[in-house]
């Protein structure tokens, strides 16, 4: 049996115009399929990748945005959010989709993924792992 790792996947580039943001979401979906402890960081231009009302027409594309909904399936429910980001973007929270996942020790409550931390704070989340991939 394999040893469960802490996998934090840290994403800085915007949702369209590299293939980076996809490639991470789909390698966060095969980790947590195999068991593994998935977080999520969004940082710098990142934060655009879980914004609400992503309209992808004009690029010819599709919209993966809805397909983060599924995290919650995949037991990965630590999102974090880097405060400094969003505020340099003029974002909030409200500006974010709803994460959610349902918590099987609180009779399977719905609770929020997202968390929002200060830079100082991600430092020390990023200490707590044993692998941490930026995308």
């Amino acid at each position: 049996m394999s040893e469960t790792k802490k996998f934090l996947f840290v994403n800085r580039k915007a949702p369209y115009g590299t293939i980076y943001a996809w490639e991470s979401l789909e390698v966060i979906l095969i980790s947590a399929a195999f068991e593994q402890d998935v977080s999520l960081v969004f940082i710098d231009d990142g934060v655009f990748q879980i914004a609400k009302g992503q309209d992808t027409t004009e690029l010819g594309i599709k919209n993966f945005s809805p397909t983060y909904n599924a995290l919650g399936d995949y037991d990965v429910n630590k999102i974090y959010i880097e405060k400094e980001s969003l505020d340099a973007r003029g974002l909030t929270v409200d500006d974010l989709l709803k994460l959610t996942y349902e918590d099987e020790d609180d009779d399977w409550a719905e609770k929020d993924s997202i968390h929002v931390v200060s830079s100082a704070e991600l430092v020390d989340i990023m200490d707590q792992q044993d692998v941490v991939l930026s995308f």
